[in-house]
């Protein structure tokens, strides 16, 4: 059997507000067959989203990003699942607004999204960055370690959403800690 894979998804400033739009796209995240590995709520400093999408620098459009970036708080998750990137990215929809809400409008950019730059989620495009981008927002979490000790849960279903804590849980683990 194929392991996951992991991505990072974020929550933009425009969504993060509206808690409501918070909890339909998380509701379609799960109906999707995607873990929530991990999940925080936070503000991203100015500086913080510089750094974060330094690869725009110099582009048009990466002051405006980085503004709106840290216009507001944000919620940044560790997806996992078959396909998880490119699962991740088709729920997204094309980055691209006003031509998603034509070509692609049930996908939450095209439910959601305001303007290219408040495009209402973020996805890693690759292994290579959801690992680094992972590290940036989760620099606690181990990807090989969880590969090794958490995938075989989440794989063979052994987990179940937890509402309270807003990710999966392994139920043996959950048991455990019930019982001691």
């Amino acid at each position: 059997m194929r392991s996951l894979q992991l991505t990072l998804a974020i929550l933009k400033p425009d969504v993060s507000a509206q808690p409501h739009i918070v909890r339909e796209i998380k509701k379609l995240l799960l109906t999707n067959g995607f873990y929530f590995v991990k999940s925080k709520d936070l503000y991203l400093p100015r500086k913080k989203a510089a750094e974060f999408y330094k690869e725009h620098e110099g582009r048009f459009f990466h002051n405006r990003l980085v503004s709106f970036m840290s216009s507001g708080g944000i919620s940044a998750h560790i997806l996992a699942r078959d396909n998880a990137i490119q699962e991740w990215r088709k729920l997204m929809g094309p980055t691209k607004v006003f031509q998603t809400v034509h070509s692609q409008p049930d996908s939450i950019r095209g439910q959601f999204g305001l303007t290219d730059t408040r495009n209402s989620t973020h996805g890693s495009d690759s292994v290579e960055s959801a690992q680094k981008e992972m590290h940036f927002f989760f620099p606690e979490f181990n990807v090989d370690q969880w590969f090794k000790e958490n995938e075989p849960f989440f794989r063979s279903g052994n987990v179940f959403y937890c509402k309270e804590k807003g990710i999966h849980v392994e139920v043996e683990k959950d048991l455990k800690q019930e019982l001691s």
